[in-house]
C-alpha cells in the first residue's frame, strides 16, 4: 500500500479539473488524484487547501501530513505566495525547509515543483510583469536549494515546453486545465518511477472529458473568478504599481521620489484642497443631496475668490526639523 499525502494549494486541491460524481454535485479532482491512480495500492490524502501559503502548509497541513507517516508526499505551492503584498523569501524558505525536511526524516519520498512565471501566465504587461518574475524566480530559487538539500523529487515546470501550451490552462491562467492537470501527474509518475518505486501505469496525456463550454467559463469567472480577481487586486495590484515605479525610477536617476511620512495627509496637496473644501462647503446642514452638490459646486467655481488663503495652503515649502533625540529619564536618587 502507498500512502500519499498531498501538501499545497489549489493546484493540489483539483482546482481547474472538474468532475461529477454520481448522485453528488461537481467537485474537483486534479493532478495529485491522477497520479494516485498510477501508484500501487494507493490511499490518497489531500491535505491541500485553496489560498494556501507556505506557513500555511507548515503550520497547517504538515502536522497532518506527520501523523499519516506517508510514503508519498508533494508539497507545491507558490503562486498564492508570490501574489501577496506581504512577500517574503525568507519566511518561505524558512517554512518549505522544515515542511520538506520534516517530511524526508519521517521516510517518506517528497515531490517538489518548480512553477512557471504567474506574470507570463497572466499576460500582465511588461512593467507589472517583471516584478512578479523576479518573485517567481526566488520561489523557484528556494525550491531548487531544498530539492537539493533533502533529494526531492523535482518537476521543473517553469523549463517544460509543454506547461506553456494554451490548453494546459483553466479560463483564470493560473490553474490548470484537466489537460495541464494530467501533464503534471504525468512528470511526477515519471520522476516516481525513475527513482526505483512500483508505480502502475502513467496518465493518460488526454482529457477524459470535454473541455468547459464557453458559457461555462463565463460563468465561472463572473462568480468565483471575479471575486479572485477583486481580492488580489485590493492586495497585490498597489504593491506591484509601487515595485514597477521603483525600477522606472532605477532606470532615470534625473527624476527623485522624496517619500512622504505614513498617514500624513497634510503633505499631499490634494489632501489639502479636500479639507479646504469640506470646511468651505460643509459647515451648515443640507437638506438634500442636491443642496449639498450646490455647495461643493459654489466653493469650486469661485476658487479665485480664496485666492489669499490657498496661496499659503497650496505651498510645497514644507518645514524639516532634524529627528529628535530623546533621552531615558535618570531615576531620581531616594
Amino acid at each position: 500500500m502507498t500512502i500519499f499525502a498531498a501538501l499545497g494549494d489549489s493546484i493540489t486541491l483539483g482546482v481547474g479539473d472538474p468532475v461529477r460524481v454520481p448522485g453528488q454535485r461537481m467537485t474537483w479532482r486534479g493532478w495529485a488524484a491522477l497520479l494516485a491512480e498510477g501508484l500501487c495500492e494507493p490511499t490518497l490524502h489531500i491535505l491541500a487547501g485553496n489560498g494556501a501559503l507556505a506557513v500555511d502548509i507548515e503550520s497547517v497541513q504538515l502536522p497532518r501530513a506527520l501523523e499519516l507517516r506517508p510514503d508519498l508526499a508533494s508539497v507545491v505551492f507558490g503562486v498564492n505566495d508570490t501574489l501577496r503584498s506581504n512577500f517574503d523569501p525568507d519566511r518561505i524558505a524558512a517554512a518549505a525547509t522544515h515542511t520538506v525536511g520534516a517530511l524526508r526524516a519521517s521516510g517518506a519520498e517528497v515531490l517538489t515543483m518548480r512553477l512557471p512565471d504567474p506574470g507570463r501566465m497572466l499576460r500582465l504587461p511588461g512593467t507589472l510583469a517583471r516584478p512578479l518574475a523576479r518573485r517567481a524566480h526566488q520561489v523557484n530559487a528556494v525550491m531548487d536549494a531544498i530539492a537539493a538539500r533533502f533529494g526531492t523529487l523535482h518537476f521543473d515546470a517553469a523549463s517544460d515546453p509543454e506547461v506553456f501550451d494554451p490548453r494546459m490552462w483553466a479560463v483564470d491562467r493560473l490553474h490548470p486545465s484537466e489537460r495541464g492537470h494530467r501533464l503534471i501527474a504525468r512528470r511526477f509518475h515519471g520522476l516516481v518511477a525513475a527513482a526505483g518505486h512500483a508505480v502502475g501505469t502513467a496518465p493518460d496525456p488526454e482529457p477524459s472529458n470535454p473541455p468547459p463550454s464557453r458559457l461555462a467559463e463565463v460563468g465561472w469567472m463572473a462568480t468565483k473568478g471575479t471575486a479572485w480577481v477583486v481580492r488580489r487586486s485590493t492586495d497585490l495590484v498597489p504593491g506591484l504599481l509601487a515595485m514597477a515605479v521603483k525600477e522606472w525610477l532605477g532606470r532615470h536617476p534625473e527624476f527623485h521620489l522624496e517619500p512622504l511620512p505614513a498617514y500624513s495627509p497634510n503633505l499631499n496637496l490634494i489632501e489639502r484642497l479636500w479639507k479646504f473644501l469640506r470646511k468651505k462647503a460643509f459647515t451648515r446642514w443640507h437638506r438634500t443631496f442636491e443642496d449639498m452638490v450646490a455647495a461643493v459646486s459654489e466653493v469650486l467655481d469661485h476658487l479665485g475668490g480664496y485666492r489669499e488663503e490657498l496661496e499659503s495652503l497650496m505651498t510645497e515649502r514644507f518645514q524639516r526639523h532634524p529627528r529628535a533625540e530623546t533621552q531615558a529619564a535618570q531615576p531620581v536618587a531616594a
